[in-house]
């Protein structure tokens, strides 16, 4: 035999076993039998499981897998997991879902949103009589939550920016507490003197008593802007997303199990979302230098 047949022989053999490298790894991606779920870690892990048990054995009986919500370590985290497949479904802010957008190249499908984040808010805090606007802001120093969160942080900065004030240059100091109830905290512990968070985050710690309106109270609403959602991967089959789709637009309030869900997501209902409703907050993020 000459040696060019071998070669090509050789090359073809290489060929083909990359091609079945390849088929091999795409099949991998999503782990057989298993929902591999995640959210950004704008609470404590441990309420982000407890809020999300009930959710997580209601999706495990309408797809017939086995759902598993793995906690991350950062918003970073939440968003790399979903491109490289290490998770299948994950619970977005905005300003994340914009962040997996790019970084995917378009490769993430935003499956369903609460009612609530069509018109979301972010409110700014303090236990200072001196601060009643944004404008007293200047000269004094503000805690927002993760760098990467919509409500937390993107869109409290957009708004200061609206207002005239660069944090960055007007503030005497800015920090980053990490999660909303951290913000809470932060400024209820004098650390701060305002900070900014999440205004589903907020009722529900006073609700449970775990902020005194009295001492630490909201001294600016923003307006309404689209926020969180559950998203997915591209490369999930077209009839698991509309399982879960549907499972969610299932929900319904009137019954103990919808009820009990939706209480803990803090929804009414949910509905169908698009990339489009995120225009904004990616423009929102490019004008802020936050999106790279």
């Amino acid at each position: 035999m000459s040696p060019i047949p071998t070669l090509k022989s050789l090359l073809a053999a290489c060929v083909t076993a990359t091609m079945l490298f390849a088929a091999g790894a795409a099949s991998a991606q999503n782990t057989p039998g298993v929902l591999r779920v995640s959210a950004i870690p704008d609470e404590a892990p441990t309420e982000l499981q407890r809020k999300f048990k009930p959710l997580g054995d209601y999706l495990a009986k309408a797809t017939g897998l086995k759902v598993e919500f793995t906690p991350v370590t950062d918003y970073a985290a939440s968003v790399e997991g979903l491109i490289n497949h290490k998770l299948d479904m994950v619970w977005f802010g905005g300003f994340t879902f914009v962040q997996a957008k790019v970084r995917s190249k378009g490769q993430v499908v935003p499956l369903v949103q609460r009612v609530e984040d069509e018109k979301f808010r972010s409110v700014f805090i303090t236990t200072q009589p001196g601060i009643n606007k944004l404008e007293d802001l200047k000269g004094k120093t503000l805690s927002f939550g993760s760098e990467s969160s919509t409500s937390g942080h993107l869109m409290p900065r957009s708004f200061l920016l609206g207002a005239k004030i660069d944090p960055d240059s007007d503030l005497k100091r800015v920090a980053f507490s990490g999660a909303h109830d951290a913000t809470v905290a932060a400024v209820a512990g004098g650390k701060v003197d305002a900070g900014a968070l999440n205004i589903s985050v907020w009722e529900k710690l006073v609700e449970a008593g775990k902020a005194d309106p009295k001492t630490v109270r909201v001294f600016y609403t923003t307006p309404g802007y689209f926020d969180y959602n559950w998203s997915v991967h591209a490369s999930m089959a077209p009839a698991l997303q509309k399982k879960i789709r549907d499972a969610f637009l299932a929900l319904d309030p009137s019954t103990a199990q919808g009820k009990e869900i939706l209480d803990l997501q803090r929804a009414t209902k949910f509905v169908p979302t698009k990339v489009e409703n995120y225009k904004a907050i990616e423009a929102a993020a490019r004008n802020a230098g936050l999106l790279k």
